[in-house]
């Protein structure tokens, strides 16, 4: 809960969750286009690398980790017409372990990586629900009909038909909300409905006996970013807690999960990851998929907000909290990922 205690007097308090500026423009990427970029010659790199005695990580570090989502499939196409086999095909076989993970989720677009990680979420025994609320409750409509067009293309499956049979109850009917990608976007706030539905949360959960899930899924699932943050400032002139304790309160597992997915990205998306991050990385043993799937996935949008959040919340940089866990040629490509030379 301390996460939560400065959710609406953030304004001037450096600890605990503050609102992110509304909007900004510019990149707040770490990985950025190489100007001097030629997919030939870097597929020749690759190709020598690969075949080398011992494979030359470093250099396979440098070509993928320093080029665009873009320019990666670039090369992936040259080293296709050169070598005659898929690039993804020959880096699985020269590398291993959690270096292989980072450089073929490099290698996919990001259509395709979030796909790839959904469907990792669903198959086996046991699902992933958090991968499956983190993925849908922070893309924007038109990344999730693209990881929806990509899961059926690579899989040959619907991902609504996956979710609906591998999850269950009111969690199923929240996902598939987000599924539809009919979620409002409008910058615009109406203030008027931000107090309406304020109302119907609080009544919904906070002042009854029990809880009505429809009515938090359906707000939550269907207002935009802007809009919740409305409500959340509403919400907390009617409950001395604010809407993110009350739902802790109410809800439980992974239901609460998704939902507070919601909450926390509509109000500040990059200090969402970087709570992630901490998470995968604090205690025994690291959460490498999820270290994985954010760093490369945000690595073209957020990397360096979630770094600076990181930096704040935690007190230590991205970079030094992974340094005390990773090691070797995965610790290096992490790093280059997080823009360090």
């Amino acid at each position: 809960m301390a996460f939560f205690q400065k959710l609406f007097n953030h304004v001037n308090d450096d600890t605990g969750f503050k609102a992110a500026p509304a909007f900004e423009t510019g990149y707040f990427g770490t990985v950025k286009a190489d100007t001097n970029f030629n997919a030939q010659n870097d597929a020749a790199k690759l190709k020598k690398a690969i075949e080398t005695k011992g494979v030359d990580e470093a250099t396979i570090i440098e070509v993928l980790a320093k080029k665009s989502n873009a320019q990666r499939q670039q090369i992936k196409a040259a080293y296709q017409q050169s070598a005659g086999k898929p690039l993804a095909d020959a880096l699985k076989k020269a590398l291993s372990s959690h270096l292989e993970d980072v450089v073929l989720a490099l290698l996919m677009t990001p259509s395709e990586y979030d796909a790839f990680e959904m469907k990792n979420a669903l198959k086996g025994l046991g699902t992933s629900e958090n991968v499956l609320s983190e993925i849908l409750g922070t893309r924007s409509n038109k990344e999730i009909t693209a990881l929806k067009n990509s899961f059926k293309e690579v899989y040959g499956e619907m991902l609504e038909e996956d979710i609906n049979s591998d999850v269950k109850g009111n969690l199923e009917t929240a996902l598939l909300a987000l599924c539809k990608a009919t979620r409002s976007e409008d910058r615009n706030i109406d203030d008027a409905q931000a107090k309406s539905d304020a109302k119907a949360l609080f009544e919904a959960g906070e002042n009854r006996i029990g809880t009505v899930c429809s009515v938090l899924i359906d707000i939550l699932t269907n207002r935009s970013e802007a809009q919740l943050c409305k409500i959340f400032q509403y919400y907390s002139q009617l409950s001395k807690d604010g809407l993110a304790k009350d739902l802790e309160g109410e809800l439980s597992g992974h239901l609460e999960d998704c939902l507070m997915t919601l909450v926390k990205a509509a109000w500040n998306k990059p200090a969402y990851f970087a709570e992630k991050l901490q998470h995968a990385m604090k205690g025994l043993g690291t959460d490498d998929n999820t270290l994985i799937r954010i760093i490369v996935s945000r690595s073209e949008i957020d990397l360096l907000k979630i770094m600076q959040e990181y930096k704040r919340m935690y007190g230590k940089t991205l970079q030094e909290a992974i340094q005390s866990e990773t090691k070797g040629d995965y610790e290096k490509i992490l790093l280059v990922l997080c823009g360090s030379q």
